[in-house]
């Protein structure tokens, strides 16, 4: 339901006041990191991501280890992003009518509960692969709900005029969490086993949650603006916005396409390390590590261009360089040849996901900017599970190559596609008018 003209008037005033033709510069990010709530804020980001990836990467190998199938990695993959697909679109409405730091700190302290589970499985020797994946899907839910709360309370851990770099800051914090987490997580496995990383996620996620209470947020920002119907009218009618707009609902469809083809891969790392390029843990850390350097190298590179213009062609773009970039990984025996591709994939990776984020934020209705959201921490989890236990299931039949270069095959498809339409979404995504 429409927000009240006060509400939107003021939400109106916001997106001028933020030119929606600037994403961020580093004066702008500077501006960010000069603000107090900001650096709380972000220094819990970056450790609980990291953690999360610490642990992710801890989980792959053990799941790997337990059952040297690929479809078991695969499974746990979707097991721990799958839950985005039925409870993402509910989120962005919760979300709108919950206290949004109570709603976060409480998703974190699940995450860290899973985790102490899962030391306490390990420990006993209790633990098995179906553990895990129930475990991983527990997970994987809290951060669903955690997402879209906590980039509703962007607006209000800076002044309006750094609000753009905001928003870029929070996806290059989780870039530096993804090139960090791999890289501490490697060297602990291979010395002290995957024990250890998962307990330094279930601290991480603690201390996350302690910072959430340090944070001094308006009232208006933290419990954000209930609609006239129900949570699940709420979440179809973000449903419906998304589905009808010219230029995000395509967006999304590109993107999903890019994450089940393309993402996937990156989600499921062990069996592709092991089989296809004969290395063990310290492989897995270099292929991880590097993919997330370049991702972060990304993410600065479409961060300091400092507007929208162009921010379409970029988004699509990447979608074939991250074609090429996975059809290359899979494609050669060679180790160094592979580390080229993951580094590839790894920047397209970012450059595409912050580039869509920016375009929908610009394009969108502010009254639906948190349930387009949502419904993109959706596409952005849910797309890469189903792609890697379709991948997973089809490397049993068919090994782990020809499954992936036919998804590179479909994406270049939907991919020319859309190149091909660029012309008519760009004016409408990149524009200051809003459809809808």
């Amino acid at each position: 339901m429409p927000l009240g003209k006060p509400r939107e008037h003021r939400r109106l005033l916001l997106r001028r006041a933020v030119d929606p033709r600037r994403v961020a510069s580093f004066a702008a990010v500077g501006g960010v990191l000069a603000q107090r709530n900001a650096r709380i804020f972000y220094s819990g980001s970056v450790v609980c991501w990291t953690g999360s990836w610490i642990q992710r990467i801890a989980t792959d190998w053990m799941a790997w280890e337990l059952t040297h199938s690929a479809l078991w990695v695969g499974i746990i993959a979707f097991c721990s992003l799958v839950p985005s697909v039925v409870i993402s679109p509910i989120a962005g409405a919760v979300a709108d009518r919950m206290d949004r730091v109570k709603l976060t700190m409480a998703s974190q302290y699940v995450a860290m509960a899973q985790s102490v589970i899962l030391i306490a499985l390990i420990l006993t020797g209790t633990i098995r692969i179906e553990f895990m994946a129930l475990l991983s899907f527990c997970n994987g839910a809290a951060e669903t709900f955690a997402q879209p709360a906590r980039q509703c309370l962007l607006p209000g851990l800076v002044p309006r005029q750094y609000l753009p770099g905001a928003v870029a800051l929070n996806s290059l914090t989780y870039n530096v969490a993804r090139f960090i987490g791999p890289a501490i997580s490697g060297p602990m496995i291979y010395a002290w086993g995957v024990m250890p990383s998962i307990a330094v996620n279930a601290a991480a996620f603690f201390y996350a949650s302690v910072t959430m209470t340090m944070l001094r947020i308006s009232p208006e920002i933290r419990m954000g603006s209930r609609g006239g119907g129900s949570v699940l009218h709420d979440a179809l009618e973000g449903v419906r916005y998304v589905t009808r707009h010219p230029g995000i609902g395509p967006l999304l469809f590109f993107a999903a396409t890019v994450g089940m083809t393309l993402r996937a891969v990156g989600e499921m790392l062990p069996p592709y390390v092991s089989v296809l390029f004969g290395h063990g843990a310290e492989g897995l850390a270099t292929l991880a590590s590097t993919m997330g350097c370049a991702a972060m190298a990304g993410g600065f590179l479409v961060a300091i261009r400092g507007r929208i213009g162009g921010l379409t062609r970029i988004a699509v773009g990447c979608g074939i360089l991250l074609a090429i970039g996975t059809a290359g990984f899979v494609a050669t025996p060679w180790f160094p040849v592979g580390v080229v591709c993951i580094a590839a994939m790894g920047a397209a990776t970012t450059m595409h996901g912050i580039s869509c984020q920016a375009l929908m934020q610009n394009a969108a209705a502010p009254a639906m900017v948190g349930r387009v959201l949502s419904l993109w921490g959706m596409i952005t989890r849910a797309a890469p599970a189903m792609g890697a236990l379709i991948y997973g299931a089809a490397a049993e039949v068919f090994g782990l190559q020809i499954p992936v270069l036919a998804g590179v095959t479909i994406c270049a498809a939907v991919w020319l596609r859309t190149w091909l339409r660029l012309k008519r979404l760009a004016p409408v995504l990149e524009g200051t008018g809003m459809v809808g």
